[in-house]
Protein backbone atom coordinates (compact mmCIF):
# COMPACT_ATOMS: atom_id res chain seq x y z
CA UNK A 1 0.00 0.00 0.00
CA UNK A 2 1.41 3.33 -1.07
CA UNK A 3 -0.04 6.12 0.69
CA UNK A 4 0.16 9.98 -0.11
CA UNK A 5 -0.33 12.21 3.14
CA UNK A 6 -1.63 15.74 2.67
CA UNK A 7 0.12 18.66 4.18
CA UNK A 8 -2.63 19.28 6.68
CA UNK A 9 -2.77 16.09 8.08
CA UNK A 10 1.28 16.04 8.63
CA UNK A 11 0.77 19.55 9.96
CA UNK A 12 -1.72 18.55 12.16
CA UNK A 13 0.19 14.98 13.35
CA UNK A 14 2.76 17.41 14.32
CA UNK A 15 0.98 19.94 16.29
CA UNK A 16 -1.99 17.29 18.21
CA UNK A 17 -2.35 14.06 19.90
CA UNK A 18 -5.02 13.52 17.87
CA UNK A 19 -6.25 10.63 15.11
CA UNK A 20 -3.88 12.62 12.13
CA UNK A 21 -0.66 11.41 14.95
CA UNK A 22 -1.86 8.24 15.74
CA UNK A 23 -2.14 7.58 12.02
CA UNK A 24 1.05 9.02 11.16
CA UNK A 25 2.81 6.81 13.81
CA UNK A 26 0.79 3.73 12.66
CA UNK A 27 1.73 4.05 9.00
CA UNK A 28 5.64 4.73 10.37
CA UNK A 29 5.37 1.48 12.63
CA UNK A 30 3.88 -0.76 10.07
CA UNK A 31 6.25 0.33 7.13
CA UNK A 32 3.71 1.65 4.78
CA UNK A 33 5.19 3.49 2.07
CA UNK A 34 4.52 7.19 2.53
CA UNK A 35 5.07 8.76 -0.83
CA UNK A 36 5.65 12.76 -0.59
CA UNK A 37 7.42 15.24 -3.85
CA UNK A 38 9.82 18.29 -3.55
CA UNK A 39 6.80 20.35 -3.73
CA UNK A 40 4.78 19.06 -0.66
CA UNK A 41 8.13 19.01 1.60
CA UNK A 42 8.53 22.89 0.61
CA UNK A 43 4.72 23.30 0.90
CA UNK A 44 5.20 21.41 4.78
CA UNK A 45 8.04 23.63 5.52
CA UNK A 46 6.35 26.64 4.69
CA UNK A 47 3.10 25.87 6.52
CA UNK A 48 4.64 24.99 9.52
CA UNK A 49 6.76 27.57 9.68
CA UNK A 50 3.77 29.70 9.94
CA UNK A 51 3.45 32.17 13.33
CA UNK A 52 0.54 29.92 14.50
CA UNK A 53 1.97 26.45 15.01
CA UNK A 54 5.30 27.94 16.42
CA UNK A 55 3.37 27.79 19.95
CA UNK A 56 2.81 24.15 19.09
CA UNK A 57 6.00 22.45 17.71
CA UNK A 58 9.82 23.28 18.66
CA UNK A 59 12.37 24.11 15.32
CA UNK A 60 14.02 21.16 16.50
CA UNK A 61 11.10 18.45 16.22
CA UNK A 62 10.39 19.95 12.64
CA UNK A 63 14.03 19.54 12.06
CA UNK A 64 13.17 15.61 13.32
CA UNK A 65 10.29 15.17 11.39
CA UNK A 66 11.72 16.70 8.33
CA UNK A 67 14.29 14.53 8.63
CA UNK A 68 12.00 11.45 9.11
CA UNK A 69 9.88 12.11 5.91
CA UNK A 70 13.30 12.44 3.67
CA UNK A 71 14.89 9.01 5.27
CA UNK A 72 11.29 7.32 4.96
CA UNK A 73 9.27 8.42 2.82
CA UNK A 74 9.36 7.58 -1.24
CA UNK A 75 10.44 11.09 -2.32
CA UNK A 76 8.64 11.13 -6.38
CA UNK A 77 9.66 13.61 -8.95
CA UNK A 78 6.49 14.82 -10.24
CA UNK A 79 6.46 15.07 -13.73
CA UNK A 80 2.82 14.99 -14.21
CA UNK A 81 0.54 18.58 -13.90
CA UNK A 82 -2.98 18.30 -13.15
CA UNK A 83 -5.33 21.55 -13.21
CA UNK A 84 -8.38 19.39 -11.18
CA UNK A 85 -9.09 21.94 -7.93
CA UNK A 86 -8.39 25.35 -7.99
CA UNK A 87 -5.72 25.13 -4.98
CA UNK A 88 -2.44 24.82 -6.63
CA UNK A 89 -0.95 22.56 -3.57
CA UNK A 90 -3.62 20.31 -4.25
CA UNK A 91 -3.08 19.83 -7.64
CA UNK A 92 0.59 19.02 -6.46
CA UNK A 93 -0.66 16.23 -4.24
CA UNK A 94 -2.62 14.93 -6.98
CA UNK A 95 0.11 14.33 -9.52
CA UNK A 96 2.66 13.45 -6.48
CA UNK A 97 -0.25 10.32 -6.03
CA UNK A 98 -0.46 9.78 -9.47
CA UNK A 99 3.01 9.56 -9.92
CA UNK A 100 4.06 7.86 -7.01
CA UNK A 101 1.77 5.27 -8.16
CA UNK A 102 -0.18 5.86 -4.57
CA UNK A 103 -3.51 3.57 -3.86
CA UNK A 104 -4.45 6.65 -1.67
CA UNK A 105 -4.41 10.06 -0.78
CA UNK A 106 -5.43 11.22 3.20
CA UNK A 107 -6.86 14.34 3.49
CA UNK A 108 -8.69 17.07 5.51
CA UNK A 109 -8.93 19.11 2.37
CA UNK A 110 -12.75 19.73 1.28
CA UNK A 111 -11.87 20.06 -2.55
CA UNK A 112 -9.69 17.06 -2.58
CA UNK A 113 -12.19 15.08 -0.74
CA UNK A 114 -15.11 16.08 -2.81
CA UNK A 115 -13.28 14.08 -5.78
CA UNK A 116 -13.17 10.54 -3.56
CA UNK A 117 -11.07 9.30 -6.57
CA UNK A 118 -8.90 10.11 -8.67
CA UNK A 119 -7.18 7.75 -11.56
CA UNK A 120 -8.10 5.01 -9.49
CA UNK A 121 -6.41 6.64 -5.72
CA UNK A 122 -8.84 6.80 -3.40
CA UNK A 123 -9.07 9.81 -1.58
CA UNK A 124 -10.19 9.49 2.14
CA UNK A 125 -10.32 11.64 5.62
CA UNK A 126 -7.98 10.49 8.56
CA UNK A 127 -10.72 9.02 10.41
CA UNK A 128 -11.72 6.26 6.66
CA UNK A 129 -7.75 5.25 6.81
CA UNK A 130 -8.25 4.27 10.64
CA UNK A 131 -10.62 2.32 9.76
CA UNK A 132 -8.89 0.99 6.38
CA UNK A 133 -6.44 -0.25 8.50
CA UNK A 134 -8.86 -1.48 11.15
CA UNK A 135 -7.62 0.90 13.90
CA UNK A 136 -10.77 2.45 14.03
CA UNK A 137 -14.16 1.06 13.96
Amino acid sequence: MRVVLDTNVLVSSLITSGKPARLVQHLFAKGIELVISKPMLAEFAEVIARPKFQEYVSQRTIKDFLELLLSTCAVVNVKSRFDITPDRSDNAILATAYDGKADYIVSGDKHLLKLREFRKIKIVTVGQMLGILKLEG
